[in-house]
């Protein structure tokens, strides 16, 4: 169904690695330094140069790939293989990622700085988010053979999602992360199986598919947008503007001319909120979607079709839908 097209689209667009297996007892002394463990789990994430093979959960999915990241002088090179289903494959060196999908013989080339897959995941301004967020510590676990401490934060408020972290003890690496919803159940999850840190060879990160002759190359751009006129009059509290970027989705089926969106981004430094902004047809389906920690709602606001797609409850995704409003920048 078309519907379903654009959730793929959407789902694939989303902003944060919101990725987040069993729940260990935990400790119930507040841990020291949150902001301390956090820097240093990001850091980690960044700094080193690793391979290992992870498994992800949302809702009933469950997929095995494998990443490795290396550093070179210039940039950072990190290759993800998905190991189940049909093969793809990512290379990302510095901004530009290259997306590889054998069975249909087609790669995507795009440019996106600002987004990052596990094990780095963005603690942004780790300060303002232990306002809406408490901090408990979790007793100490092994996973993938280490040792590892953990963090949960949860919610102060009914409008976001909870999260538990496991890091390496001794480098500091994110191992394992989940995502709770507002009962406490686990939604959504993400955990290291084998995981080897240290140095990295270059042939390692190469491709796998270095015959890429007669495939077809699609450019997905996105760039950065002036004021689009587009605010959201309500968002829960921490959530702020980040960025707002012009996308092109490529062709849809049985049309001629690719979509462009407008994207909005905001985010509370730990989750995402993202609102899609293109012109209204017939096609588009407004019933709610949820996939693990992700919600999808889709409205008409006169001749434009909003999807505002969100790591948080669909109580705030409606909120946020019902706020949104439009103000030509041009007129004062």
């Amino acid at each position: 169904m078309r519907g379903s097209a654009t959730l793929r689209k959407a789902l694939l667009l989303l902003v944060h690695a919101g990725f987040w297996v069993f729940s260990a007892t935990a400790a119930e002394s507040p841990i020291s330094d949150p902001l301390g463990w956090m820097n240093r789990s990001q850091s980690a994430a960044q700094r080193l140069e690793y391979a290992g093979t992870f498994v992800y959960q949302r809702g009933s999915q469950v997929r095995t790939s494998r990443i490795t990241r290396m550093r070179t002088t210039k940039s950072v090179i990190e290759k993800l293989e998905v190991l189940d289903g049909q093969s793809q494959e990512y290379v990302r060196n510095g901004d530009e990622i290259i997306h590889y999908f054998p069975a249909e013989r087609r790669l995507i080339v795009e440019r996106r700085g600002s987004e990052r897959s596990f094990p780095d995941i963005r603690f942004t301004h780790p300060q303002e988010i232990l306002r809406y967020y408490t901090v408990r510590q979790l007793a100490i676990d092994r996973v993938a053979g280490r040792e590892a401490l953990g963090l949960a934060l949860e919610p102060r408020d009914g409008l976001r999602y909870g999260y538990r972290f496991w890091c390496d003890r001794v480098s500091g690496v994110l191992l394992r992360a989940q995502t709770l919803s507002e009962k406490g159940e686990i939604i959504e999850q993400i955990a290291f199986t084998q995981l080897s840190i240290g140095k990295v060879r270059p042939s390692q990160v190469k491709t796998s598919h270095t015959n890429t002759r007669g495939w077809r190359i699609e450019n997905a751009s996105a760039t950065a947008n002036e004021p689009s006129g587009w605010k959201a009059g309500w968002l829960p509290g921490g959530f702020k503007p980040v960025r707002t970027v012009k996308r092109v989705l490529g062709r849809p089926e049985n049309a001629g001319e690719p979509r462009e969106v407008i994207q909005l981004v905001f985010s509370d430094g730990l989750a995402g909120i993202s609102v899609f902004i293109e012109a209204w047809s017939p096609r588009h389906e407004s019933l709610p979607v949820q996939q693990g920690s992700l919600n999808m709602l889709g409205k008409r606001h006169g001749k434009f079709w909003l999807t505002i797609v969100g790591e948080v409850p669909l109580v705030t995704i409606r909120q946020v839908a019902e706020s949104l409003e439009f103000a030509d920048p041009g007129v004062n």
